[in-house]
This record gives C-alpha cells, structure tokens and sequence, in this order.
C-alpha cells in the first residue's frame, strides 16, 4: 500500500491538533541557520524538539532584516559570514522533517525567495516537507506570484498582521490565509521585551472574527510569563530573540531548557 507523504498544511494541522489535545497552545521556536556556526543548526532543532517545540522556525539570513531586532540582525549576520543560503535552510528543514518529523518553516525576507525562484521553492519545500514559509516583508496583497506556486503545493504561505491592521483589511484578507495567523503582537521589531502589550488580546479577537485557523502570538515573547498570560487568548506562540539569546549564552542546554519551560507555561492546569 502506498503511503502518502503529510502535506505543508497537513504537518501544521497535525502541530496545533496535538497542541490542543494536551490542552496546550503550540509553541513555534525560531533558529537561524548557520547561527553561531554551520555545525549547530542541527543540534539546536533537536534541542528544541527535545524540549517540546511544536514548530521549527528556520530563518533564511538576510543583510538587511528589516522586521528584526538586534539579536536576530547579529546571528543573520553571523550566518551570511558563514555563507549560508536560502539552500542550506532548506536542507536544514529537509534533514529536520526526515529524522524527526518535525513541522518546519521557513522564516525569511522575499528578496532570497524571488532569487531562488518561486517555483523552484516550492518544488523543493515539497521534496524537503517544509510545511511553509513566512515573508515578513510580503503584504498579503502583493502575494500572488508566491501564492501562484505554492497553494496548489500545500505549501503555506503564512501572513503576518499587527494590531494596527484595520478590520477592513483583516476581513478582506483572512478568509484566503493558510495554516494559521501569525499576530504580531506589537508595533516594531523582532525582541525580547519586558511585558506584553495590552493590544494582544482585543487584536486577536479581531483575527477570530474572520478566520477559524489557529492565531499564533510573535515578537516580544520571551519569558514563560509572557506564555502564561496568553493562555485561553491564542492557539499558539512563537519565540525568536529568547532562544536565539540562550544559544548565543550557553548553548544547545539552554535552548532546551527554555523550551521546555516555554512549553510547560503554555499547559493549562
């Protein structure tokens, strides 16, 4: 008999549905490749799979990360000096999703996508099982070339919207999202930050308003506190700055270690 293989949108099903069913929010983790080095790319997704990350995040360098704070603008740095390209991510995604049958996605700026080329991303997404890809400097509304190759592949193009988007827009927009809703949780750059805004919850009852894919929460989450005050208001998180911060400290240890304490906050009682 043969089996077929999961699809993007299958694998990012599959992450929120077991989230869900041990009653907590799916926790996304971003690492970028070649960051501190070549070799530790792959260390440090098991890591975070050891510690229960739902999502993999692999960040595509770029020279200039506009959506980013300084942590992720220093290890994309770090990367583009290693000589890392859009084909080692994929590569790293492809050796992720074979060993451990992770849910991976791909994080980058859409100049090294329109490079590579559309069609030839989404043959190889497919061939490497990466679920999807985010573009933070991609509206929705010039997506069509990008979207031309890649829906029909069951690949996600997953969109990003901050609190300032008007209601007008989002319900324009969110009925043709894919996998699920990534909601920026406030108006600048990637980062850790002290406490959450206290936009996060009225926006993503707006997103609710329009769509019934999960809503997951970046930018600025990085203590399990922050996790802790989005239980019962997002379906997921996803943590960029703090991990690639642990790395940066102490390692593949500490980016498991705070996984796992990530994950443990996101788990209703």
């Amino acid at each position: 008999m043969t089996v077929t293989a999961p699809t993007g949108l299958d694998r990012i099903a599959r992450a929120f549905d077991r989230a869900r069913g041990e009653r907590r929010m799916a926790l996304a983790i971003y690492l970028t490749v070649g960051h501190p080095d070549r070799a530790s790319t792959a260390v440090l997704v098991r890591a975070a799979l050891d510690g229960g990350a739902d999502f993999i995040e692999l960040g595509v360098p770029f020279s200039d990360p506009m959506a980013d704070g300084t942590t992720i603008q220093r290890a994309s740095e770090t990367a583009l000096r290693q000589g890392i390209r859009l084909e080692d991510c994929i590569a790293a995604g492809a050796a992720a999703v074979a060993e451990r049958d992770a849910a991976v996605l791909l994080m980058g700026y859409l100049n090294p996508f329109l490079r590579y080329g559309p069609e030839r991303l989404a043959a190889d997404c497919v061939r490497a099982g990466i679920a999807g890809v985010i573009v933070p400097d991609l509206p929705a509304e010039e997506s069509g070339d990008l979207d031309t190759v890649l829906a029909p592949a069951d690949v996600a193009r997953i969109d990003l919207y901050a609190p300032t988007t008007p209601d007008d827009r989002l319900a324009r927009l969110l009925p043709s999202s894919r996998g699920f809703v990534y909601c920026v949780s406030l108006t600048g750059v990637t980062g850790a930050r002290a406490g959450l805004s206290e936009e996060v919850r009225p926006f993503v009852r707006r997103v609710r308003a329009h769509t019934s894919l999960p809503a997951a929460v970046g930018f600025g989450i990085s203590r399990p506190e922050h996790v802790r005050a989005l239980r019962g208001i997002a379906d997921g998180v996803v943590v960029g700055s703090a991990a690639i911060d642990a790395v940066t400290r102490s390692g593949a240890a500490a980016l498991r270690d705070l996984v796992r304490s990530l994950r443990d906050a996101g788990t209703s009682s």
